[in-house]
């Protein structure tokens, strides 16, 4: 007596006068084939060979930018402020620029202040001569050297330049470097910077490769 029978499950069903049937139920598979994680393994490594460098090198940069606009700005603010208030406004190298007590002393890669210098002797000391703008010191692998181990400019209160004063020689030029030294970047820059004062008072940055070392630029 022949019968049927059918199981909820659907793996085979029995039918009179006639063999198994046999079905198994398909599940999609997911993940990757070992081919596919060796290419993306690959592209990975392709990615990061060039990107690591790049971005290493982008963030030089970007300190080295950062560094030489702030000492010009400086220098713009220092002009600017000793022809509004009509007094000396000297900018200077400072060990201890982020203190109450800032004063000059010490190289411009350990920081600088701008300041009120009215009786323009250099020296942070009176009444009224206030801290215009503290700036820290330069980031790690920044090195800033000036002419001269130089570590002031001065402002008169016209705008112009002091000059060298108390026979101190006033800045004349500045060397911003990293641990690239001086070598051509993209599109004919520098790795390096130089800021230049003339006598008058009017300071620039000078970034372009060919320029800095016709001007005799060097990095130490």
């Amino acid at each position: 007596m022949s019968a049927v029978i059918c199981r909820s499950s659907d793996t085979y069903i029995r039918t009179a006068g006639h063999p198994y049937i046999a079905r198994m139920n398909k599940r999609s598979q997911n993940g990757f084939t070992l081919y596919e994680l060796l290419i993306t393994m690959l592209i990975i490594g392709i990615v990061l060979a060039y990107g690591v460098p790049n971005l290493a090198e982008f963030r030089q940069n970007s300190r080295m930018t950062g560094t030489a606009n702030d000492l010009l700005s400086s220098f713009h603010l220092a002009r600017s402020e000793s022809v509004r208030a009509k007094a000396p406004i000297t900018i200077c190298a400072s060990a201890n620029s982020m203190t109450a007590a800032a004063n000059c002393g010490g190289t411009f890669d350990q920081g600088w202040i701008v300041f009120v210098d009215l009786n323009g002797d250099l020296n942070r000391a009176g009444v009224g001569e206030n801290v215009l703008r503290p700036q820290a010191a330069a980031p790690q692998g920044i090195t800033i050297t000036t002419n001269a181990n130089s570590n002031y400019f001065g402002f008169a209160g016209t705008g112009l330049g002091r000059g060298d004063v108390g026979g101190q020689p006033a800045v004349q030029t500045v060397m911003i470097c990293d641990d690239r030294g001086l070598q051509l970047a993209v599109a004919g820059r520098a790795t390096a910077r130089r800021l230049v004062a003339t006598p008058v008072g009017r300071a620039t940055i000078i970034s372009d490769l060919n320029m800095i070392q016709n001007a005799g630029g060097v990095c130490p």
